[in-house]
């Protein structure tokens, strides 16, 4: 019996250490395995998480490349072609890139017919327009390439003065078509 009582207690030690020792394990690794919080290196501001990334197109000597511009979403939402379109009036940050809708260009009415723009523009635009047919083709391009960006435009309608078919001075480029995104 008193054979038994040792084996009895010597079990019952044998759990109380390993118990013991169990439980310094798992807290030291539980204290090891913590997730630390990631704290950035810059807190982002209330202006930057509103921002949204535009490509607005401009001239390059080899034709037209495009501009990664941030701009406020509560800019967008109000009339998001107005301010894209303004914004490509204003010309590139980029100073290798050139700009393509004469300065002076007044932006009369937007309206959207389905999945295509109908833009009307003062006569500016192709008054004061450097003409010449590449230099044509590069402000449409720019202008339907920069607008057809955005998944609900798949076209570009242009008015001067709220008349149709007008075309610039030279004759060659004319505006009385859609013209279509690539």
């Amino acid at each position: 019996m008193f054979e038994w009582k040792r084996i009895i207690i010597c079990t019952i030690i044998i759990l109380i250490i390993g118990s013991i020792i169990g439980y310094f394990v798992y807290k030291n690794n539980c204290e090891n395995n913590n997730i630390d919080e990631y704290i950035p290196e810059e807190e982002i501001s209330d202006s930057q998480a509103r921002q949204t990334m535009l490509s607005l197109y401009f001239r390059d000597e080899n034709g037209i490349v495009p501009e990664a511009r941030f701009v406020d979403v509560k800019i967008l939402a109000k009339n998001p072609y107005y301010e894209i379109l303004k914004l490509l009036i204003e010309g590139p940050k980029n100073k290798s890139l050139k700009g393509i809708i004469p300065e002076q260009t007044k932006i009369n009415k937007i309206e959207k017919d389905g999945d295509i723009l109908i833009i009307d523009f003062s006569k500016e635009f192709i008054d004061k327009h450097e003409g010449g047919e590449k230099n044509e083709k590069i402000t449409i391009n720019s202008i339907v390439n920069t607008l057809t960006e955005l998944t609900e435009i798949n076209g570009i309608k242009i008015k001067i003065e709220g008349e149709e078919n007008k075309g610039f001075s030279d004759g060659i480029v004319m505006f009385d078509e859609i013209f279509y995104g690539d």
